[in-house]
């Protein structure tokens, strides 16, 4: 998020709305972040998507993470350094995006709402589902006003295909073996 945010060729998506939503209520960005993902998780409800404690961290850590880097890292001046932190940014989301849901301890509210449809409807790649979310709050961003530029369409369109590639090689796998049973 910092490393797009520097490089002022344009936010995520996601954050196109945040900031919007930001904009009309005067709320601060990380809390604007942190407040949407209480209804996106309740979207989860008819998809029969669980949290899990990687989804409370992520509901509650992004935001100030974010505010955190911004605070430390240097603006991106010249072109090469401004391109370098957007295709940075995307492929450390994409990277991110697979560790923590293939670490199966639970998605963040929005990514969440991504394998809870793809889960839902298993003939749509993951690619599309991420894909189609992406535009869409993109769509409801702009009309808040939020912030849009190359870096956004390019996160827009390659962030899917990103997750896919990652997620895979990053997903950890079951126990086969049958839990303990309880003691009595």
């Amino acid at each position: 998020m910092a490393l797009m945010v520097e490089s002022g060729l344009g936010l995520n998506p996601w954050d196109v709305f945040h900031q919007g939503l930001s904009e009309v209520t005067g709320i601060s960005f990380g809390w604007i972040v942190l407040l949407v993902g209480v209804p996106v998780l309740l979207l989860w409800i008819p998809l029969r998507q669980r949290p899990g404690a990687g989804t409370v961290a992520n509901l509650v850590v992004v935001g100030f993470a974010a505010d955190a880097a911004l605070s430390v890292l240097p603006a991106g001046e010249a072109m090469p350094a401004r391109v370098g932190y957007l295709a940075a940014g995307i492929l450390l989301n994409g990277f991110a995006t697979g560790l923590y849901i293939g670490s199966r301890m639970g998605p963040g509210p929005r990514d969440g709402l991504m394998t809870g449809l793809a889960g839902r409807f298993p003939k749509v790649p993951i690619r599309v589902v991420r894909t189609g979310l992406e535009l869409t709050v993109l769509g409801a961003g702009v009309l808040l006003g939020g912030t849009v530029g190359v870096g956004t369409v390019a996160y827009a369109v390659a962030i899917g295909p990103l997750v896919q590639l990652f997620l895979p090689a990053l997903t950890v796998e079951e126990d086969p073996r049958p839990a303990p049973a309880p003691a009595v």
